[in-house]
């Protein structure tokens, strides 16, 4: 039987600085793009024979559950999700037999059509999101802010939070707070193209923003963290939402300098969460100091993974890609999963410079064996 001779923790900051280590770390539930659908996780816990009373949501709009150290300690997880945990939490049942515990100021509602609304007041303007009934997870407004404080005492609770962690176990960590890679929405690429000098002018605020706050994050709690997280979408299924070169023009210069400023004032490595298929804009993301990308969607246009690694491999970390999540994780059987892992894990693993995870999260309706499968091959395809 093989033996594990580093932490989790040694592991992951091994497998970042592309160092030798026992096995590739497994990620599950460390971010908010590699976790589980509460429903899915109160189906896996039962099938382990677990208690599924206590499952809290760290993510509404998702619908996403806190993975337990039981759970990453049956599927020798390395990785443990950063969140302060909320004020106050109330049980919310959205269809039997599931119940679950939420921010109290959440305050789902049904309607008479048996759908689930969250609203918030923002100013004079009512956000909402909606699940349909039998739903798995919300759509509309992105609601995800139910800390009840302002933005220095949320700061305080994440640092207590990250030196538990350090302190208390031997689990990697990251700070996800809401730093975007000056990219925008689809009025925000059209500006590009209409009034270049007005795109320039938002993401320079947008750089001194995000500087005066990574400062702020890194004095705070730079020591306990391994990475700092940026999520900014730039994929379709069929490639880059923009060409390389307006990137190239309107987004790296900005994104080159908030990558070096936390590359020169701390030992902290970039986490890019970029769905799609971006192939053509990685050579540029490395350029700008990226040094881990996920969710390595291998399911969109040109994103295979053996090219992936060969063309980028000794110069970006791959986090994610493990399992096929859109055409074989839910649908498959267990053999099926089972190969798939094989498969993306020999593409990606070789030469260090990996992370399992599957290709984004756990979807609500996914069989709990293909759960076990995929995470009991993940571990056995770990070891170097």
């Amino acid at each position: 039987m093989r033996q594990e001779t580093l932490t989790s923790r040694q592991r992951v900051i091994r497998t970042l600085r592309r160092e030798p280590v026992d096995r590739m770390p497994i990620d599950l539930g460390g971010h908010y793009s590699t976790g589980i659908s509460a429903f899915a996780y109160w189906h896996l816990r039962e099938y382990l024979g677990l208690d599924t009373r206590n499952i809290w949501l760290p993510d509404m709009v998702q619908v996403l559950a806190y993975v337990d150290e039981d759970i990453r300690q049956r599927f020798h997880c390395d990785c443990a999700l950063l969140h302060p945990g909320w004020p106050c939490l109330r049980p919310w049942r959205p269809r039997t037999p599931y119940e679950f515990m939420i921010a109290s100021d959440a305050n789902p509602r049904r309607t008479p059509a048996g759908e689930w609304i969250i609203e918030q007041t923002d100013g004079q303007l009512i956000r909402q999101m909606r699940m349909p009934a039998g739903g798995f997870f919300f759509d509309g407004d992105w609601l995800s802010n139910w800390h009840a404080c302002d933005e220095n005492t949320l700061l305080q609770r994440m640092t207590r939070q990250a030196e538990r962690i350090y302190k208390e176990s031997d689990y990697a960590a990251m700070y996800i707070g809401g730093f975007g890679a000056f990219f925008g929405d689809l009025d925000f690429l059209c500006q590009m193209y209409e009034d270049p000098p007005a795109v320039h002018a938002t993401n320079r605020r947008r750089l001194e923003y995000a500087l005066t706050k990574a400062g702020k994050v890194l004095a705070a709690l730079g020591e306990y963290v391994q990475l700092i997280e940026i999520c900014s979408d730039m994929g379709t299924q069929k490639g880059p939402i923009c060409r390389p070169a307006i990137f190239a023009e309107f987004v790296a210069p900005y994104l080159s300098r908030f990558c070096r400023f936390i590359h020169d004032n701390s030992e902290c490595k970039i986490y890019l969460h970029c769905c799609g298929s971006i192939k053509p804009l990685i050579p540029i993301l490395i350029e700008c100091g990226i040094d881990v990308l996920n969710p390595v969607q291998v399911s969109a246009c040109d994103m295979n993974p053996y090219e992936l690694k060969a063309a980028f491999g000794d110069r970006m970390i791959f986090w994610g890609g493990g399992c096929n999540t859109q055409q074989v994780l839910g649908t498959g059987t267990a053999t099926e999963v089972a190969d798939n892992v094989r498969q993306l894990v020999g593409a990606f693993k070789p030469g260090g410079g990996y992370v399992f995870a599957q290709v984004h999260n756990i979807m609500g309706d996914v069989p709990p064996e293909n759960i076990v499968t995929m995470l009991d091959t993940a571990y056995a395809e770990s070891w170097y």
